[in-house]
């Protein structure tokens, strides 16, 4: 297995961005669905106000905002420093949302499912020196 990137404009040249094509939802996890939706959870979260769980928006409540996963396929160091920023920085300029999440060997940004393939695009243009 290689190592992971830390630099932060490799970072960005590497994260070769990857549309997933399951929509998703952030919903709190109560008692009473615990097992339902941390069984099906993609993540988890722990605050000082309860759990939230990003779940298929199959099991989420109607109405409860949906995105898309962008999955940046670059392994990146949890101490890199850079990629959040130029990520959210330049889905910001588009007046697009971005919920980034960091996992051991990729980053995830969650974006609004309607703007997508637009932020798609523009993470890919960023990639390519061009964002």
């Amino acid at each position: 297995m290689t190592s992971p990137t830390r630099d932060g404009r490799a970072m960005i040249e590497q994260m070769s961005p990857r549309l997933d094509e399951r929509r998703w939802c952030f919903v709190p996890v109560t008692p009473d669905r615990a097992s339902e939706l941390l069984g099906a959870a993609l993540g988890t979260f722990r605050e000082d106000e309860g759990v939230s769980a990003i779940v298929p928006v199959q099991l989420a409540s109607e109405g409860a905002p949906v995105f898309a996963r962008i999955v940046l396929e670059v392994f990146s160091d949890l101490e890199g420093v850079g990629l959040t920023a130029a990520v959210s920085g330049v889905l910001a300029e588009a007046g697009i949302a971005c919920n980034m999440v960091a996992a051991l060997h990729h980053d995830h940004a969650f974006v609004p499912e309607g703007r997508a393939a637009e932020a798609l695009e523009i993470l890919k243009e960023l990639a390519a020196g061009q964002g």
